[in-house]
């Protein structure tokens, strides 16, 4: 496994919003919070005995893409998941202005939102989602 730090880098400004919403707001109703809302994407990243991989499902879009990685923590797998899902919305073509990316790990969604970073992956995830973020609202929960 090899190691994910470079010298640090700033995303000082970025353009997407990171919101951890609470259990209740999750299952206070059917489907989600209203503060999730347009364009509907889920990811996550897993590690098992088997190895480690990385899923995505575009609920409005109806796309669904698992991705097998090598051995890697499951932290850098739900990154690399956020990362592949912000690729998949650049290449959306719908006219709705707000995307919501929904991910069950608050060490990827801090590390996204962090003012620096040494790590590659991270940074790149935070590149993706400032560049969809031209085209569209968009919200990590």
């Amino acid at each position: 496994m090899g190691v994910d730090v470079v010298k640090q880098v700033f995303n000082l400004i970025p353009t997407y919003g990171v919101a951890t919403l609470t259990r209740e707001e999750w299952t206070r109703r059917p489907g989600t919070p209203p503060a999730v809302k347009g364009l509907v994407w889920f990811t996550d990243g897993s590690r098992t005995s088997e190895g480690t991989g990385a899923g995505v499902y575009g609920q409005s879009a109806n796309r669904r893409l698992s991705i097998s990685l090598v051995n890697m923590p499951v932290f850098q797998a739900d990154v690399h998941a956020i990362l592949v899902c912000d690729h998949e919305i650049e290449y959306q073509d719908d006219p709705e202005k707000y995307i919501s990316i929904c991910s069950d790990s608050q060490t990827a969604m801090k590390a996204l939102q962090a003012a620096k970073t040494t790590s590659p992956l991270v940074r790149q995830g935070q590149q993706a989602l400032n560049d969809i973020s031209t085209r569209f609202a968009v919200g990590l929960y």
